[in-house]
């Protein structure tokens, strides 16, 4: 999303400021181009969409402020990524400006970012924007001093706006750089301060009526007649979900269980979902989930399928399990590269026109839907009030598939069958339209979340061809996103070899160890302390007890990141797997270190819940019975299948057809028999043979 700046009186901004207020808070065509710059030589798409600005944009690299020390000059970091409308909007009308380009060549040294490729400048730079203006989002545009420190962030500007900031901000670091570079170091403190943990002086004990008190303030922000949360746009944010889920089913809470159903109905029946061609856009710019905006990520659609997955599990509702299919038929039709891995996204524009090619006049679908128009406008709210802009309109649901059913005489199959008509008709129209673009950088944390998401899939629906994908995409990854030494954060044939970050290292073990659970096969379980020990040896900080995002020192500020966002903090995957581990490896220390880097972040889990929901998804498995379950023998993987169906959150289950000596299987190996071993912290009832009797220790334990 680009959140739109208003002009700001720079001098003011910038000398009156108070350290205070920190704390608070693919080539070109084969047409000729009259401009191009260093980027031409880039394989990322988003930086290949300015190789012919006439801004002399550079990639990041060190070079960079090593000139800008020689030369004097600001520094200009323009983040965004391919899918991103606001970036678009502000090339055309900004960067591709002469004039605009004329003062940023004489005055500045211009660099673009990829935020996908260089997510910790990313976060360095956001926190500095937000701590600025209270806000961020992309383009993310930051004026910095040459040694990297910012005087300036905003976001998306007008031409005029941009000239008017960058003419200020210069003037004054001329006029009077001892002030300017005075601020800047207040900036870059605070930026620390944002990015860093500092170990707690006392323990904090766990404690069940801090998380449910805290959990009751946050009702206060849900949505209960829409889902999610009262704002005016909605993200899907499974990782809060995913967590009301668990501490639903452990403390029986049912606000928040009706909670999360409400939420996952209105998404899957709302704009949100592209409901012709499957998976979801990124977030919704209305409280009704109807109006979306319509670039598709990787990471929503692989945490779809494991929040979908979860839910059909809870609830056994039908539409889940077909969002999940048709999440997977988008997936593979649309983002695979054909050889198991799958590309970032797609556009939210095409020729321009943001939407435009999901997007219908009456006119188009009354002339394609031959079969039953008046029921397919009353199923996706064809009506001149649903009407989205200039006539245009977008797929959506007001009621469900058993409501519509009865109003119209049709049962489930009989519905099922016409929407395959009318998705057929209106898929062949829509593939003749000019695609959204793609970008076709293989990301490996993004990936490894959909071998995650197909993992839960699989393990919910029983449907093998998603432990097929997940498998494929491990084998794509461990093929083409690493070398010699170790993971890389991004593939592209011919493309920048970028070392792996900390999420990269652990979503990696994540996705080895969910694996390992479905199959039983041990290669996955050394690929996952393989990827905690590296993670532990190259992204530990000793200072914080926490792990830092990047291995390096080369940016201003170190970061270590505690809170989700889109994606889960990888400290708390960090401490999930630990504690995973610590469960099957009989690791004690393993399972102290979690808890220690969980006690670090008490305060904020409980202060800021929807911030911190991974976390507290690994405190409920401190603060409530934690069960390891084992199965041994030839049916081993039939039986593990039967109790990953169902919706177990405190439980890992783990399984082997021959002898093993991994602690929880070391000598319960018997030839003939298959027998199921329930034990808490390693210790175990009697094995029984069958799901249910394990259910019932479960229960009784």
């Amino acid at each position: 999303m680009g959140t739109t700046n208003t002009r700001m009186n720079i001098k003011h901004f910038i000398y009156l400021i108070g350290f205070s207020a920190l704390l608070l808070s693919c080539k070109g065509s084969s047409k000729e181009h009259l401009f191009t710059n260093a980027l031409i030589d880039e394989t990322s798409p988003y930086l290949l969409q300015h190789a012919h600005n006439p801004v002399d944009w550079r990639p990041w690299s060190e070079t960079v402020w090593e000139d800008a020390k020689a030369a004097d000059k600001l520094v200009i970091i323009s983040v965004g990524y391919s899918s991103c409308h606001w970036c678009h909007v502000m090339e055309k009308e900004t960067f591709e400006d002469e004039e605009v380009a004329k003062l940023m060549n004489e005055k500045f040294i211009s660099v673009k970012v990829d935020r996908e490729e260089r997510p910790d400048v990313d976060q360095v730079y956001m926190t500095a924007t937000q701590l600025l203006t209270g806000s961020g989002g992309w383009p993310l545009n930051v004026i910095a001093l040459p040694d990297g420190k910012p005087l300036y962030g905003g976001t998306y500007h007008t031409k005029t706006q941009w000239v008017e900031i960058l003419t200020e901000v210069v003037t004054m670091y001329e006029e009077d750089p001892a002030n300017a570079y005075s601020f800047g170091d207040r900036v870059a403190q605070g930026i620390q301060s944002v990015n860093y943990v500092e170990k707690p002086v006392e323990e904090t004990p766990f404690n069940k009526a801090q998380l449910e008190g805290s959990v009751e303030q946050w009702k206060d922000n849900w949505d209960f007649e829409w889902g999610g949360q009262k704002t005016d746009q909605k993200f899907m944010m499974p990782g809060n979900l995913m967590f009301l889920l668990h501490y639903a089913d452990l403390t029986g809470d049912e606000d928040a269980k009706n909670f999360v159903k409400t939420t996952l109905d209105k998404m899957l029946m709302g704009g949100l979902m592209d409901q012709l061609g499957g998976g979801f856009y990124r977030y919704s710019t209305d409280t009704y989930w109807k109006v979306p905006h319509f670039e598709k990520m990787l990471y929503d659609n692989a945490q779809a399928l494991s929040l979908y997955a979860a839910g059909y599990k809870v609830f056994k509702d039908p539409a889940y399990k077909e969002v999940i299919e048709r999440t997977a038929i988008f997936l593979d039709r649309d983002l695979s590269n054909q050889q198991g891995a799958y590309y970032a996204a797609l556009d939210a524009d095409s020729e321009g026109e943001e939407g435009k090619y999901y997007t219908w006049t009456s006119e188009d679908l009354q002339s394609l839907v031959t079969d039953k128009y008046e029921a397919f406008a009353s199923y996706y709210g064809i009506h001149p009030n649903a009407a989205w802009e200039e006539g245009k309109y977008i797929l959506y649901r007001e009621i469900s598939n058993d409501e519509f059913g009865k109003a119209n005489s049709l049962d489930l199959i009989e519905l099922k069958e016409i929407k395959r008509s009318w998705h057929a008709a209106l898929m062949e129209a829509r593939s003749k339209r000019v695609a959204p673009g793609l970008d076709d950088k293989i990301i490996t944390s993004w990936n490894a979340l959909l071998i995650s998401g197909y993992v839960d899939a699989y393990e919910a629906t029983g449907n093998k061809d998603y432990i097929t994908k997940a498998e494929g995409i491990y084998e794509f990854l461990a093929t083409y996103n690493k070398d010699a030494d170790g993971l890389l954060h991004t593939y592209k044939d011919g493309g920048k070899r970028i070392a792996g970050f900390l999420e990269d290292y652990a979503l990696m073990a994540k996705a080895c160890l969910n694996l390992y659970s479905a199959t039983g096969s041990q290669q996955y379980l050394e690929e996952a302390r393989a990827f905690q020990q590296v993670a532990e040896s190259r992204f530990a900080d000793e200072a914080s007890g926490m792990y830092r995002y990047s291995e390096g020192n080369e940016l201003i500020a170190t970061v270590v990141k505690t809170n989700d966002d889109v994606m889960p903090s990888p400290n708390a995957v960090m401490a999930e797997n630990k504690l995973i581990l610590g469960h099957i490896d009989y690791d004690t220390e393993a399972l102290d270190k979690s808890k220690s880097m969980l006690t670090m972040i008490l305060d904020r889990t409980t202060q800021s819940p929807d911030s911190y929901s991974y976390w507290n998804a690994v405190l409920l498995r401190m603060l409530y019975p934690y069960f390891e379950i084992a199965i041994v023998g030839e049916e081993a993987k039939a039986k593990a299948q039967e109790l990953e169906n169902r919706f177990l959150p405190n439980a890992l289950i783990i399984h082997t057809d021959s002898e093993s000596k991994e602690p929880l299987f070391d000598s319960r190996y018997v030839e003939g028999e298959t027998l199921i071993y329930v034990c808490q912290n390693h210790t175990c009832k009697l094995p029984v043979k069958t799901t249910e009797e394990a259910l019932e220790q479960l229960e009784n334990w």
